[in-house]
């Protein structure tokens, strides 16, 4: 692996197959691996409040026998209280990495550029490549295989989709997008992620129309319809998403044993029906779970 993880992209079939690996055995033995990182401390540097993302990676490097700082809004101000490769420098003498949730992902790149020690991507507004390849595992991990399965996301072609598209091409998992016409993902991502499913014998499409995509789908996957800095477009999103909501009728054309997926936080019966995020296949907490697991594998990966 590169000595940052900023983009699923970036790795190879193999890095994801050793991540998931090193994934199974953790979640197998924690114990085995409670100070694979006594030592080491880990910079959180968040622009952008969150719940699983800084949980699980406090959790992650405790459990690994690490410590974690964490550095809000306020204690950094991000490129405004000093430039970005101020920080980059100067927490590479205190620390062992740093994971940065910020808006624009070029501070991500900066970050990385500047920085000494590994950068994470904890989120951007381009990609959220920790939250995917948590995602992938855990379809691995329900299903036992990914190769031949169809995972279809139902609405905002945002950072997250950007990052399942990555994830889905590198591992040949087939994935359908359908959105609302204007919020489709990133046009580059979704060629690249065309060309690199091409040669894994997949197939990645993009639909207008959710019932089509999810038709015979083994994955159901959602997300918010607006996203964090997006508050200002409430209104128009709800009325252009309206008909992509993940209910009971579009469950009903996929597979009968079809999982349903969701990053969260999720705003029940809006984007998702409470009686689908609560059905016996959904397995949202799952993913939750593995954001913690997937991730100790990475800083491990990075760290040592």
């Amino acid at each position: 692996m590169k000595k940052d993880f900023i983009s699923i992209k970036d790795l190879t079939e193999k890095d994801i197959q050793e991540i998931f690996i090193l994934t199974d055995r953790l979640k197998k033995d924690k114990l085995k691996f409670r100070n694979i990182l006594k030592g080491k401390v880990l910079a959180l540097v968040f622009q952008k409040p969150s719940n699983r993302t800084r949980v699980s990676f406090e959790v992650g490097m405790y459990q690994l026998g690490g410590y974690t700082i964490y550095l809000g809004p306020q204690e950094i101000n991000l490129g405004v209280r000093e430039p970005i490769k101020d920080v980059a420098r100067t927490l590479s003498r205190y620390v062992d990495a740093i994971v940065l949730r910020t808006f624009a992902h070029k501070n991500v790149v900066e970050m990385a550029e500047y920085a000494d020690i590994p950068v994470i991507n904890g989120l951007s507004d381009f990609l959220h490549p920790c939250q995917a390849l948590s995602d992938i595992y855990t379809i691995r991990e329900k299903k036992k295989t990914l190769k031949g399965l169809l995972l279809a996301f139902v609405g905002d072609g945002n950072n997250v989709c950007n990052s399942l598209l990555y994830a889905s091409a590198k591992t040949g998992l087939n994935m359908h997008v359908a959105v609302p016409l204007g919020y489709e993902p990133d046009k580059n991502v979704l060629e690249e992620a065309k060309r690199i499913a091409h040669s894994k014998n997949a197939s990645i499409k993009l639909f207008y129309s959710p019932e089509k995509a999810v038709k015979n789908a083994d994955i159901l996957y959602t997300d918010v319809w607006i996203s964090m800095g997006q508050e200002k477009e409430k209104e128009i999103r709800k009325k252009r998403f309206k008909n992509f909501q993940l209910n009971s009728s579009l469950v009903r054309l996929a597979k009968k044993d079809a999982l349903i997926m969701h990053c969260l936080p999720a705003h029940r019966n809006e984007e998702i029906t409470e009686e689908v995020i609560e059905a016996k296949n959904s397995i949202v907490f799952e993913q939750a779970e593995n954001r913690l697991h997937v991730q100790k594998a990475i800083l491990i990966k990075l760290l040592r």
